[in-house]
């Protein structure tokens, strides 16, 4: 039996928590791993249903009756597939909103943020994803197998701009950001920054309280954009020195340039992605695999990610590890600048309070597929 779900209580958490909140930990993990499995089950048989009575190639001949340019049927190909999947994963999301999460005392969202949120996303994809996937579809038709290098640089320019607004663009649609006031924690976050040789001037707070009570913070934006966002949760639940210690931790990835190191690595991989996309994308085997007749490059992108999908596995323990060395080097920075002894704290009560799980196998922590990250 995995160490987390064990009955007896670990040695290693005396202190940190007791038996009750321990055993709410495992009973949260549990209704979270099960809603996962179903939720990846329904997915995976979906798809194979798909591919066995040649769905692609329906909506490929659907999308086909609608128009004759290449750009509009791979968007409307594409349209049709995400917007299916999430009606499709809504059932998924709606319980793990309304059930696990408020029975856990986490929920505070409404059914109608729940429900704008989703047009939001919508809204998002409409009118920033499909320019962006209509012009890397223009680019293949119009160059080829060299496509990949133009799509490359594209989505690179358009990673780095997202990164650099996406608190000025992104969030405001669905958050609301006051800059922090006048106060004492103010004064204690711009000091070690300061100390720390972190220039910085933007601090806001972010009503997270409207979705959850989970506490979090994080940084965004580059230069002049860079920005610290702390949840209104974080600021209620903790102490200021305890805030102070988790923006070190942050402050530390920006210090050991983890943040322009996972940016490069996330442009190289999808470089090599897009790369070893246009090796394939012409073989008619790909579309023909999906039961359509004429090859394109929307079916051929849906098959190269199903083929992908072992190779991306490897590249994500790859990138788990580097994460992971990059917790500890952050964490080695607040060892050395701030106090190591304050943030262990802050981290125990946030492993708490957000009922983490504290105990992990460790083919949990080594395998990525089935770990995720705070934001």
């Amino acid at each position: 039996m995995p160490e987390c779900f064990r009955k007896k209580f670990p040695e290693k958490l005396k202190g940190i928590c007791d038996e009750d909140e321990y055993r709410k930990t495992q009973l949260y993990e549990k209704d979270n791993l099960k809603l996962s499995f179903w939720s990846s089950s329904f997915n995976l048989a979906v798809l194979i249903v798909m591919i066995i009575a040649g769905g692609f190639a329906f909506l490929d001949d659907v999308s086909r009756s609608v128009s004759n340019s290449n750009v509009v049927i791979a968007l409307i190909f594409f349209g049709i597939i995400g917007f299916a999947s999430d009606l499709f994963n809504l059932p998924f999301s709606w319980y793990d909103t309304f059930v696990i999460e408020k029975k856990y005392g986490f929920n505070t969202m409404t059914i109608r943020t729940f429900i704008t949120d989703h047009l939001k996303s919508w809204f998002i994809a409409v009118i920033i994803g499909a320019p962006v996937l209509g012009l890397i579809t223009w680019i293949y038709y119009k160059t080829g197998k060299g496509f990949w290098l133009y799509a490359w640089g594209l989505i690179t320019a358009f990673s780095i701009f997202i990164n650099y607004f996406y608190s000025e663009l992104i969030v405001p649609i669905f958050n609301r950001q006051t800059p922090l006031i006048e106060s004492p924690l103010r004064k204690k976050i711009e000091a070690f920054a300061q100390k720390a040789g972190f220039r910085l001037k933007n601090i806001y707070v972010i009503d997270g309280s409207k979705r959850s009570t989970k506490a979090n913070a994080y940084f965004s934006g580059f230069g002049s954009r860079k920005r610290i966002v702390l949840f209104d949760t974080l600021i209620k639940e903790m102490s200021d020195e305890e805030i102070v210690a988790v923006l070190a931790h942050e402050i530390g990835h920006y210090k050991k340039k983890h943040v322009l190191r996972s940016l490069a690595l996330s442009v190289f991989l999808t470089g090599l992605m897009l790369f070893l996309f246009s090796l394939v994308i012409d073989n008619p085997l790909l579309s023909g695999a999906m039961g359509a007749d004429t090859p394109s490059f929307h079916l051929g992108l849906i098959v190269f990610g199903i083929l992908y999908s072992p190779l991306s596995l490897l590249v994500g323990l790859i990138t788990n590890y580097i994460s992971r060395r990059n917790e500890f080097e952050a964490d080695r920075f607040v060892h050395d600048n701030y106090e190591p002894v304050i943030l262990a704290g802050a981290l125990k009560k946030l492993s708490v309070r957000n009922l983490s799980n504290m105990v992990p196998h460790p083919a949990y922590v080594f395998f990525p597929l089935f770990t995720s990250s705070p934001a």
